[in-house]
């Protein structure tokens, strides 16, 4: 039995969730459909990009993510309280960030910034930004209808991209967080769409093993390091640890599953 969305997300409160989207159609969000001889494998990019981007504008850190063939995995970490200390200014030019002003379907700074002018003019409104961008949901939003959009656009069709609103799953302590980075991170392995970690492709274990712990500072403004990072909750285990554990646990051939490293 599935619980309403306010039982597992408290507006106000911080937390680590996993996300899951499901595309609707019989074509895939990403990959080659065998059925029309079709690549739709430049969609992966899309949704990276656009995930890194929205986790640089959000109250939000970015743990893990994998883009596969029909669904997006995500793990994060939620903060509403990190947006109530930004000033009037940052918040603005976040939101701004996310919905530019277009003329000619180019982005015209000039109205970008009047725009982020009028926001900060209009406390009610700013009080209302603030709360989105400290929320759950509208992270999510953001990242699926863009994608939708995009995927219409290219498709030439309109209605539903994604099966319905996100899956979303509490993870209450540092133990589950690990264990779901690791399911997540190890999802292209999984379905034998990699061999190697390293050629896992469109997933933040690709991503952390290029960066590496030495070059933690990197990361921090999308996908988030698991240690070092004041700002944001810190998981006990180093990098290197968990990348070990990622590879140990990749190795275990399961019957029910494609692949293995």
């Amino acid at each position: 039995m599935r619980y309403p969305r306010h039982h597992i997300v408290a507006p106000e409160a911080a937390g680590f969730f996993h996300c899951v989207s499901r595309c609707v159609r019989r074509a895939f969000l990403c990959g080659e459909d065998a059925y029309s001889g079709r690549s739709y494998e430049h969609r992966r990019a899309w949704v990276e990009e656009r995930l890194l981007m929205l986790a640089e504008c959000f109250a939000v850190g970015l743990y893990a993510y994998a883009v596969m063939s029909n669904h997006v995995h995500v793990v994060l970490h939620v903060d509403p309280q990190a947006a109530n200390d930004w000033s009037d200014e940052e918040v603005a030019e976040r939101w701004v960030r996310l919905f530019p002003v277009y003329v000619d379907e180019v982005i015209d700074e000039r109205l970008c910034r009047e725009k982020a002018q009028r926001l900060q003019g209009d406390p009610e409104r700013m009080v209302e930004l603030r709360r989105r961008m400290g929320s759950l949901s509208w992270f999510m939003r953001c990242l699926n209808e863009s994608i939708a959009r995009q995927a219409n656009r290219e498709d030439g069709c309109t209605g539903r991209f994604w099966e319905g609103r996100f899956k979303c799953q509490a993870l209450l302590d540092e133990q589950a967080v690990l264990a779901c980075m690791a399911y997540v991170d190890l999802n292209p392995i999984r379905a034998g769409m990699a061999k190697e970690l390293t050629a896992s492709e469109h997933a933040s274990i690709r991503r952390r093993i290029q960066h590496g712990q030495a070059r933690a500072k990197s990361l921090t403004a999308s996908l988030r390091p698991l240690v070092g990072m004041p700002s944001s909750p810190r998981l006990s285990v180093r990098a290197i640890d968990y990348l070990e554990l990622v590879d140990w646990s990749g190795r275990v051939v399961r019957q029910d599953k494609r692949g293995s490293i």
